[in-house]
């Protein structure tokens, strides 16, 4: 990590994410882009689970999910989470925190629609997070609705992105005896300058 921010005050945090994670791509075995999201509930006790995250723009990070899960429920109420990638491979992480946004325009039918048929029709079939009697009944709703929909259904309305516009970025990399390389972007809000520190390990 050292040679790639020895001048740590100019990088921008967005395109050191996009570096590491072509790294990681040519190392880690399965899913480099699967990150740890955290959302809260209503009393505030949080929620953690994978997802994979599915595009980085120059200012945002954007994942896909069915809008009626709970994470999707957890979001539209309190629109702020937290994430964790970390690459065993390279021995290297990356926490993010921000604010939350639906994707649900051209780039979300871009993407739904370069899903393979099994999975389009999977986002359709399934009620995320909701109780369901046995697979066979959620199996009878895939073939019901692959007779439905043909082959090219369209994107469901309540399936979609969100984008998450980072106030904090922190990269972590492994270092001897336990003195880790640790740099910190944050900012005030998504409009403000990002300001960088080196952290203690």
């Amino acid at each position: 990590m050292s040679d790639e921010v020895e001048n740590f005050e100019t990088v921008d945090p967005m395109d050191l994410f996009k570096s590491w994670l072509e790294d990681a791509e040519n190392k880690e075995l399965n899913d480099p882009n699967a990150i740890a999201l955290a959302t809260v509930d209503d009393t505030g006790l949080p929620n953690v689970r994978m997802v994979l995250l599915k595009e980085i723009t120059d200012q945002s990070f954007v994942f896909y999910t069915n809008y009626k899960s709970v994470k999707a429920e957890e979001i539209i109420s309190s629109p702020k989470a937290s994430f964790v990638i970390h690459w065993k491979s390279i021995r290297r992480q990356i926490r993010v925190r921000g604010f939350l946004e639906k994707e649900d325009g051209v780039m979300a039918d871009q993407y739904f629609s370069s899903r393979s048929l099994d999975s389009r029709i999977g986002a359709w079939a399934s009620r995320q997070s909701q109780e369901v009697g046995s697979r066979q009944e959620l199996l009878d709703s895939v073939n019901r609705l692959t007779v439905e929909l043909g082959a090219n259904p369209s994107r469901p309305p309540f399936w979609g992105g969100f984008r998450i516009t980072p106030i904090e970025i922190e990269f972590w990399s492994d270092g001897d005896a336990r003195l880790h390389n640790r740099f910190r972007w944050s900012r005030k809000d998504i409009k403000s300058n990002w300001k960088v520190c080196r952290l203690q390990p």
